[in-house]
Order: structure tokens, then C-alpha cells, then sequence
């Protein structure tokens, strides 16, 4: 079974810095996308940012300028470096993957980890 485990949440004052780890482990063939979603209380899940197996990007408005999305498609591991948080970016932060987890089949499946919590005091 492919399992998603986040790391890397935590408190931090507005205008500091956490870096978001994620690793993917379990029967995996292959993972075309991995990405960040975020949910904070009383919102609608959001997407924050992606990267391809190719290594295309792709970030919201609201981040872009701050954070950096990078992946490691040997260790099948993507990282979110956020800098200069603010208070609205407080949430619970999600990873997403596209995984295809058997050869007989090329279709590719979304997990999600369960979550890390950032909370940004101003």
C-alpha cells in the first residue's frame, strides 16, 4: 500500500521560514506529480504547488516569489522551502501524488499524506 508521510510543520512568526518534506514509500512504479494542497479552517482545500516527474512547476498566486517546490524522483521525495510566511498561510498543509502502482496498469492514482500542521503567529 503507497503511503504518503509529511514532515516538517510546525509554529513560526509571520515573516519566517519551514521547509515541508514529503516521501512517498510502498508499491510504487511510478509517480508522475507530487504537489501541496492546504486547508485552513473554514476553507476549501487549495493547491499550493506542484512539480512533474519532469520537473515543470506550477504555484499558486499566492505564493509565488516565496516558496520553492522541489523534487527527488530517486527517493520519490518533494519538498516545499516556504520563506517569509504570513498569517494567512496558516493550515494544514497536504501532499498529493500521482502514483501508478502496478505494471499491469498504467493508470496513475491520487494519495494524499495526512497532513502537517503550519500555523503562523503574527
Amino acid at each position: 500500500q503507497v503511503q504518503l508521510v509529511e514532515s516538517g510543520g510546525g509554529l513560526v512568526q509571520a515573516g519566517g521560514s519551514l521547509t515541508l518534506s514529503c516521501a512517498a514509500s510502498g508499491t510504487i512504479v511510478s509517480i508522475s506529480a507530487m504537489g501541496w494542497y492546504r486547508q485552513a479552517p473554514g476553507k476549501q482545500r487549495e493547491l499550493v504547488a506542484g512539480v512533474t516527474s519532469g520537473g515543470v512547476t506550477n504555484y499558486a498566486d499566492f505564493v509565488k516569489g516565496r516558496f520553492t517546490i522541489s523534487r527527488d524522483n530517486a527517493k520519490n521525495t518533494v519538498t516545499l522551502q516556504m520563506n517569509s510566511l504570513k498569517p494567512e498561510d496558516a493550515a494544514v498543509y497536504y501532499c498529493n501524488a500521482a502514483i501508478q502502482t502496478s505494471v499491469w496498469s498504467e493508470t496513475y492514482f491520487r494519495y494524499w499524506g495526512q497532513g502537517t500542521q503550519v500555523t503562523v503567529s503574527s
